[in-house]
């Protein structure tokens, strides 16, 4: 599977919506400390996909229920598989840099 770069671009945009107490954290100075950079963007890459993928489940149910509306059903199950695919498509790049890099000499 290739990733182009407009898919990328578009994939990075999604990340950065989906995080923003990243952004909140880079204001509040803790630059340096640890809680910001890649693992923090993981995290929240993370931590977001999960809250999208309960807040499908969630509206799932109340449809089934006949509490929910069918269209919020299909625009939660929309954005968590618009989350769900971007973190597929980051991990998949963090795999492949990985495998570059333990293929590179010393």
């Amino acid at each position: 599977m290739s990733i182009g770069a407009l898919d990328a671009t578009k994939a990075y945009g999604r990340v950065a919506s989906l995080g923003n107490s990243l952004g909140k954290a880079d204001e509040a100075g803790s630059v340096g400390t640890g809680n910001s950079g890649f693992g923090a963007m993981v995290e929240n890459l993370v931590g977001g996909t999960a809250d999208r993928l309960r807040t499908a489940e969630a509206a799932s149910a109340k449809q089934v229920a006949g509490k929910g509306d069918l269209i919020d059903v299909v625009t939660a199950i929309g954005a968590a598989e618009t989350a769900l695919d971007t973190m597929v498509a980051v991990r998949d790049r963090v795999v492949g840099a990985y495998t570059d890099i333990m293929r590179m000499q010393i």
